[in-house]
């Protein structure tokens, strides 16, 4: 008898586990929902190496002109002093 009732209540155990844990949709969903944050993040992260690209592109070229601005200024005061020395 304490056979039977043993077998009994380990079939009531695992059936119990069984029906308490998530269904095959349930882990689907979860298993989706992590797929879709990956890809979230990888795309925020491919966001931001653009945007920083975009960004040093953008500090690149001011400095080019910023250079090209001094070295103007520079010459046009240098030929300015040749002007007055020639006077």
């Amino acid at each position: 008898m304490k056979k039977v009732l043993s077998l009994i209540a380990v079939a009531a155990i695992s059936t119990a586990f069984v029906a308490c844990g998530p269904s095959k949709e349930e882990m689907e969903k979860r298993e989706q929902a992590k797929q879709d944050s990956i890809a979230a993040v990888e795309k925020a992260k491919q966001d931001s190496i653009a945007a920083a690209a975009a960004e040093a592109e953008k500090m690149a070229m001011e400095a080019n002109a910023q250079r090209v601005a001094d070295s103007t200024r520079m010459a046009d005061s240098i030929a300015a002093t040749m002007k007055k020395g020639k006077k």
